[in-house]
């Protein structure tokens, strides 16, 4: 009597109740492991792209935007633009390092499995996106970098795990892998630049950059998963744009206006401009005032960052606190009952910035010269914080 064979195991799916924010700290706190755990899992390229990269790679061009409303202070509608493109840039480059990973793996007697590449690739970009959050204080841009070196050596890990490839091709079959992905990596965000250049051509850089520092608490975990959920729905419209997927539409420019006062601190308005911008399906709106009077000239600037916007609350997530001292003011960076605020005075001059962001989505900015910080708070309050806050609900 001949032996029955024993069915061969399926590969398992992963955990249901893992979740997104368990798979990344699995990834980045425990690679070696964890790889074993992403070979044996169920996956499509499309759930790789909507359900976990599309998520995260929202992370670096987000905290690009919050980074230039508290800090920099570029004109906002380009740089949602140049955000999104580069958001978009982010998974083209991801799929096509994936691509090159499974097209060199016979090459190194791998075995040849596109969805195993396009995991390979997907998660070892986990560290670069998620250390994005950190580009919202300028000085903390190269902790984003650093954290950019550790996701090749998560990369590195992965390789013979995933594509089977024997341990002394391991290296060669990683630096060749690099050396394919930068050169088409480079191309692709030549083209960006290109289509970006003349958008920031003009662009004023002002303000100061502040030190800081951020831990992610135990509690705040769900706040930022929600964030990373809000992000999917934008993520899809996105990748299929809005007539297969609900966009998120921004407030009408001409109601931000209406939400700008006649006058602030006893200053008349004498300029009100409003305008848009979208791209792949994602849209921006903002109002802005200009009040003048005896000397004194502060602008009053609402902006509705929309589906760009959601992680925002991630930001409040990180509790981020700063402060510089110097001889003629100060700068202050806080997290208020939620909300991300920067407050910077200058005394010398008697000048300064106030901007909040509101419900996730509103950046609202009083900078210029006044009588003092105060006045700039005052600014900020005849908006109505609670209106956008209503507005963010509706």
């Amino acid at each position: 009597m001949s032996e029955v064979e024993a069915p061969r195991e399926a590969p398992r799916e992963a955990p249901r109740s893992a979740g997104l924010m368990a798979r990344v700290q699995g990834i980045l706190l425990r690679p070696k492991t964890e790889w074993d755990v992403i070979d044996t899992e169920a996956a499509t390229t499309q759930g790789l792209f909507t359900g976990y990269a599309c998520i995260l790679a929202a992370i670096p061009p987000v905290a690009m935007i919050l980074s230039h409303l508290l800090f920099i202070h570029w004109t906002i509608v380009p740089i949602i633009v140049i955000a999104v493109l580069s958001y978009l840039a982010s998974l083209l480059g991801v799929f096509i390092v994936g691509f090159i990973i499974d097209a060199l793996a016979p090459s190194f007697d791998g075995q040849k499995n596109q969805v195993q590449a396009m995991k390979l690739a997907v998660y070892s970009y986990t560290a670069a996106w998620v250390a994005g959050i950190l580009n919202i204080v300028p000085l903390l841009g190269i902790l984003a970098i650093i954290a950019a070196l550790y996701g090749l050596y998560i990369l590195y890990l992965g390789l013979p795990k995933l594509m089977k490839s024997p341990p002394e091709k391991t290296a060669g079959y990683f630096i060749v892998t690099l050396i394919a992905a930068f050169i088409v990596n480079v191309i692709i965000f030549w083209i960006i630049a290109l289509m970006t250049v003349t958008l920031v051509a003009t662009a004023a850089v002002s303000g100061a950059a502040a030190l800081t520092s951020a831990a992610v608490q135990n509690g705040n975990l769900a706040r930022m998963e929600a964030a990373s959920q809000q992000m999917a729905a934008a993520a899809q419209v996105a990748r299929v744009g809005p007539s297969n997927g609900k966009a998120v539409a921004a407030v009408d420019p001409e109601r931000l206006k209406g939400l700008l006062p006649d006058t602030v601190g006893g200053m008349p308005r004498t300029e009100l401009t409003a305008q848009t911008a979208g791209a792949g399906g994602i849209a921006s709106s903002n109002a802005q005032a200009v009040y003048s009077k005896d000397g004194e000239r502060v602008t009053v600037t609402v902006t509705d960052l929309a589906a760009m916007g959601a992680l925002a609350n991630m930001a409040g997530a990180m509790g981020v606190q700063a402060s510089r001292q110097t001889a003629t003011g100060y700068e202050k960076t806080s997290t208020v009952n939620g909300r991300l605020t920067v407050e910077k005075w200058n005394t010398a001059d008697k000048s300064g910035e106030f901007s909040v962001i509101v419900a996730g989505r509103f950046a609202v900015a009083a900078e210029g010269a006044a009588g003092s910080i105060d006045d700039l708070k005052a600014a900020v309050a005849a908006v109505g914080p609670d209106r956008l806050e209503a507005l963010a609900k509706a």
